[in-house]
């Protein structure tokens, strides 16, 4: 043995002398003394300054390698965690003492031999130096998780910030904060770019905390997402409120936010501004329609991938025409919808007040029910009831306490929310009748989109079926002074009725009172009998008087 080769290896995790027990210079002072006092050849001395929690050091590994092609035969190392702190680093070592590559392991502080025993007791010191790592850093992760629940920055202070040693909280660095500010102000704007930003900024003297240079656009763009400087930490994708002052409000955080959100998104500067860009389809073959622009003018038609589509273009105009008329079709008169609103309040106030007395009720029954199960406690105690009658009874009054409480839940949850439905549904059709009339052609567009499904194109008409309670709207026909009877260029409106709405239509044998009946039901959503009025609404039956006490629609009917 005193003829084998070794190499000295020496490995600290750090350059920082403080943080660590023993220095690279005591190691191999220590390690030279072994080999010198048992008379070992030394090939060379190896230093690696790197943590051995994790594989993949480079000078270890060339060592190995080094035993295995027969440079030595042995290692001295101040102690086996030297060698290893990770499974797969320790199993190699120990694999190459079982293969006889490594003939002999010594260390000044732990004697070991190629024995099954001294092989058990080096694989339980590995065992023991990776429980040593991973209980540090699971008290690490520990710590670090409680400095940010208490509000406090766990790392070194971000660019624009100072760790404060006393206070162990992260303060604003007076030279470098108002040019973090002065970044959110100018990029807030929009008027800026991040490069723009970032040679402003560097230009008035922001450096990098590590080298001192120039801070790089993805720092920028880091630091311009980064919440801690309006005050909240984000650690592993949660926020927590920060003890440190902030160096920029939320309101300019926000508008930052809102900066980069829009110039992220992606341009497409070749696509023309059509107005129906990919909003029909061709009612013939079902291509999409697609628009170009001849003479000034813009022309809608089929694309015609695969076949020749006969349909015809139409302009632009014409079409728009038809948008137009269609949301007509789909809108309440502003006095219908006023109205509809106001009977719906009145009946949303009685349904509150009438919520509030069944509450009430409910919360009387539930202390008449407990009272009961006092009386049974009672009873019990008293052993006027066994333990078995006292349980069946019991159980039974528990049921009904627990069936009156969901009855209570279910009611004070939203004793009013069934109106709202119908309050967004009759504002949004008021809404599309003023966007018919005064609305620009984008907002008609976005709201014949929202009211309307499978739009179509077919001989030069549009053509679509009204959207869910849009339908409603259509068939009950609520007059439009803006609208004529047959436009010209009117949308289609692909709808199916029932032979009774067909009837109510104006099926009448009476000519007359056929075409009253039918002008009645066009004006409004309520159907008129001679003698006995039926209130149907939208969804809802709504209530409403005559000022003589009589039963009335807002027509005056």
């Amino acid at each position: 043995m005193k003829n084998a080769k070794f190499f000295i290896y020496a490995r600290k995790s750090t350059d920082d002398s403080t943080r660590q027990a023993r220095s690279i210079g005591d190691q191999i002072a220590e390690a030279r003394e072994l080999a010198r006092r048992e008379g070992f050849n030394v090939l060379e001395t190896l230093v690696e300054k790197q943590t051995a929690k994790k594989p993949g050091r480079p000078i270890f590994n060339e060592m190995l390698d080094r035993i295995e092609k027969g440079e030595a035969s042995g290692i001295i190392a101040w102690h086996p965690d030297r060698l290893a702190r990770n499974s797969l680093d320790g199993g190699k070592v120990i694999w190459m003492i079982d293969t006889g590559a490594i003939e002999a392991l010594k260390f000044p502080s732990y004697r070991f031999d190629p024995t099954p025993q001294g092989k058990l007791g080096l694989a339980i010191e590995f065992g023991i130096s990776k429980y040593y790592v991973d209980k540090l850093s699971a008290d690490i992760s520990r710590g670090i998780r409680q400095k940010v629940q208490n509000g406090i920055w766990p790392q070194f202070a971000p660019v624009g910030y100072l760790n404060d040693r006393k206070t162990k909280i992260i303060i604003p660095d007076p030279v470098k904060a108002p040019l973090i500010r002065k970044a959110f102000e100018m990029y807030a704007t929009g008027n800026y770019t991040l490069r723009q930003v970032r040679t402003a900024i560097n230009d008035l003297g922001l450096t990098s905390k590590y080298n001192a240079g120039k801070v790089a656009v993805s720092k920028f763009q880091y630091f311009l997402q980064n919440p801690i400087y309006y005050g909240m930490i984000r650690f592993h994708g949660e926020f927590y409120a920060g003890k440190h002052e902030p160096i920029i409000s939320k309101e300019l955080f926000d508008a930052a936010q809102a900066v980069m959100s829009e110039k992220s998104k992606p341009k497409s500067n070749n696509l023309k501004p059509y107005l129906y860009r990919g909003q029909f389809h061709c009612g013939a073959c079902g291509r999409l329609i697609t628009t170009e622009r001849q003479k000034g003018h813009n022309y809608l038609r089929c694309t015609k991938w695969e076949n020749n589509c006969p349909q015809p273009y139409v302009r632009e105009e014409k079409i728009s025409e038809q948008v137009t008329n269609a949301l007509r079709r789909v809108a309440l008169p502003a006095e219908w919808a006023d109205w509809m609103l106001g009977q719906l309040e009145t009946e949303k106030a009685a349904e509150i007040q009438a919520a509030e007395s069944r509450v009430q009720a409910i919360k009387d029954e539930i202390r008449i029910v407990e009272g009961h199960l006092d009386r049974l406690m009672t009873a019990y105690i008293e052993q006027v009831l066994n333990l078995a009658e006292y349980g069946e009874a019991k159980n039974k009054r528990m049921e009904e306490k627990h069936e009156l409480e969901q009855k209570l839940a279910s009611i004070e949850e939203h004793p009013s929310s069934i109106f709202e439905p119908i309050k967004t549904f009759i504002s949004e059709a008021k809404q599309a009748g003023i966007a018919a009339e005064s609305g620009t052609d984008e907002q008609k567009r976005d709201f014949f989109k929202k009211t309307s499904s499978n739009p179509n194109l077919f001989n030069r008409e549009l053509r679509f079926e009204p959207r869910g309670a849009w339908k409603v709207v259509v068939n009950s026909r609520f007059p439009n002074p803006n609208e004529t009877l047959a436009p010209a260029s009117g949308a289609s409106v692909v709808e199916s009725c029932d032979e009774n709405s067909l009837k109510r239509r104006g099926g009448d044998s009476n000519p007359r009172d056929g075409l009253i009946r039918q002008q009645h039901f066009q004006c409004c959503a309520f159907s008129h009998s001679a003698t006995s009025p039926t209130r149907t609404s939208i969804g809802r039956k709504l209530p409403f008087r005559r000022k003589d006490g009589g039963a009335s629609c807002p027509c005056g009917d």
